[in-house]
């Protein structure tokens, strides 16, 4: 009897805990959507006077409007790192593609991107597709350390994912975009996505972190802990400036190509780290 009570506790916490992170999920999704119009705004204000962002210009750092759009991003950005502390990344993830909804819907009305029959389709499928994958996750393994985390990112098979994503990466940064960034948004996409993959392990570890510390087992004296916030930073600013390269051009197609790339790539990569190993 004693069992069956415990277990039920637990199953509620579980239950709690899940519901927390999915509607911190839902409010990440909303201002990061949000953001993408907003500093798409700044951009285009900060072009009309000087070089383009995608040129190399920075002139953009002056314009209010994107400074704005960076804040609700960092909002956005903040929900989903304490969404992340809560849920399994294979329930927070796949709610990025809401986002897609909140940048179309924007884009129509207020950059005049016209949301045409073929995107309402691609929307509806990036929603079906991430329902599907919650919905049929495996279990995510029960972390209690970051030191766990670790063991499994200094895995052979991790550690040779990571060394080919770098490598891909500098091979975009350093021979495809500046021959093809101008003209092929899938450039700074790939950029994003790949990095983006690294991103959602070293926060998932940070967030554990923070979470067993505020439970009183803390985790700030482990080296482990500080080098996972070193990559989480590294890879965060990396996709803010590529991100910001790419936002130039039209919205939907980086809302249409982009957003479900990362998506589907971090939770390709989640499940591999988590499952496979």
């Amino acid at each position: 009897m004693a069992a069956s009570l415990v277990i039920e506790a637990s199953v509620s916490a579980s239950f709690a805990d899940n519901l927390k992170g999915f509607i911190l999920a839902l409010v990440s999704s909303a201002f990061i959507g949000s953001s993408f119009i907003i500093k798409k705004l700044g951009l285009q204000r900060a072009g009309a006077s000087g070089p383009r962002a995608s040129s190399g210009g920075y002139g953009y750092l002056k314009e209010p409007f994107w400074w704005v759009g960076m804040v609700t991003m960092i909002v956005g950005e903040l929900a989903n790192f304490v969404a992340y502390m809560f849920a399994p990344a294979v329930l927070v993830t796949p709610l990025g593609a809401l986002s897609i909804i909140v940048s179309a819907v924007l884009a129509h009305f207020f950059l005049k991107e016209k949301l045409r029959k073929m995107g309402i389709v691609g929307c509806v499928l990036c929603i079906v597709g991430s329902t599907l994958i919650v919905l049929h996750a495996p279990s995510e393994l029960s972390l209690s350390s970051v030191e766990e985390i670790w063991e499994l990112a200094t895995q052979p098979a991790f550690l040779l994912y990571t060394a080919s994503a770098i490598a891909v990466v500098l091979v975009l940064i350093l021979y495809c975009e500046p021959r093809f960034g101008q003209t092929n948004i899938l450039v700074y996409i790939g950029v994003c996505s790949i990095i983006g993959s690294l991103t959602v392990m070293s926060i998932k570890a940070v967030g554990i972190a923070i979470k067993l510390t505020l439970e009183g087992s803390s985790q700030a004296g482990s080296f482990q802990t500080w080098v996972f916030v070193m990559v989480a930073i590294t890879c965060i600013i990396t996709q803010l400036n590529y991100l910001n390269k790419g936002a130039p051009v039209n919205v939907m197609k980086l809302c249409y190509r982009g957003v479900p790339v990362c998506i589907y790539i971090y939770i390709y990569i989640y499940f591999f780290f988590f499952w496979c190993i």
